[in-house]
């Protein structure tokens, strides 16, 4: 998942299709471009995709060898039968790219290096940490005591990072002056969410005017009346 989610990233893809936006009125630098320049402009995007799929698929997905339960036969991975398993593959690995561009909105700018630098990379570590201590418990040559002593200090590991990890207030739930001390020093001033902004008085004025003359009393002082008919309020 973290190599799928870093080729989106790097094909220039959506959700990460930042350099050049589908809202602006022009394409970036293609826009000096005609013709057949254009074309090959637009066509390396789809080449860049071509080559994270075949990548995608041959260091995760088998290759060119039959998925499972097809493998079971066994005349699955002979003659033409790989190839055809390896395009199949990378064809669905680009119907996953066009997936994802029509479901998922475009992140800002910021929420992209912030997903990248302290949610990917952390995992990404955290998984070759993992993985090269699972490797060295279960493939060394240890003693069951020593194997479970690794094992013990993995699960403690992850179990204190998980409680010492500092808890983030969500935005929406904190006060004015706690967003407002949040914000680091010269950034540009952005209101508050929980701000309720008033109406204008022109706003007022209408609602005023179309209040019911029970509601507002007479004059409008806001105290129940009778109206000028003399009718009872």
């Amino acid at each position: 998942m973290i190599f799928v989610i870093a080729a989106f990233g790097e094909t220039n893809r959506a959700p990460f299709d930042l350099p050049e936006a589908e809202s602006e009125l022009v394409a970036g630098y293609m826009t000096e471009y005609s013709s057949i320049k254009f074309l090959l402009y637009m066509l390396s995007e789809y080449v860049a995709m071509l080559g994270m799929s075949a990548a995608t698929v041959t260091l995760f997905l088998g290759g060119w060898r039959a998925p499972w339960p097809i493998s079971l036969w066994d005349g699955a991975n002979s003659g033409w039968w790989p190839l055809l398993w390896f395009l199949i593959k990378v064809v669905l690995m680009l119907f996953l790219f066009v997936w994802v561009r029509a479901t998922l909105p475009r992140l800002r700018y910021d929420q992209f290096m912030r997903f990248g630098w302290k949610v990917l990379l952390p995992v990404n570590l955290a998984w070759i940490l993992l993985l090269a201590g699972g490797r060295v418990a279960f493939g060394g040559d240890l003693e069951s005591g020593e194997r479970w002593l690794i094992i013990g200090g993995m699960a403690v590991t992850i179990l204190l990072i998980g409680l010492l990890w500092p808890a983030r207030v969500p935005e929406k739930h904190r006060s004015v002056a706690e967003q407002v001390a949040a914000r680091p020093a010269g950034s540009f001033p952005v209101p508050p969410i929980d701000l309720v902004v008033p109406p204008s008085p022109r706003a007022r004025r209408v609602v005023a005017e179309r209040a019911p003359a029970n509601v507002l009393g007479p004059g409008g002082s806001g105290e129940p009346g009778s109206d000028t008919d003399g009718k009872e309020a």
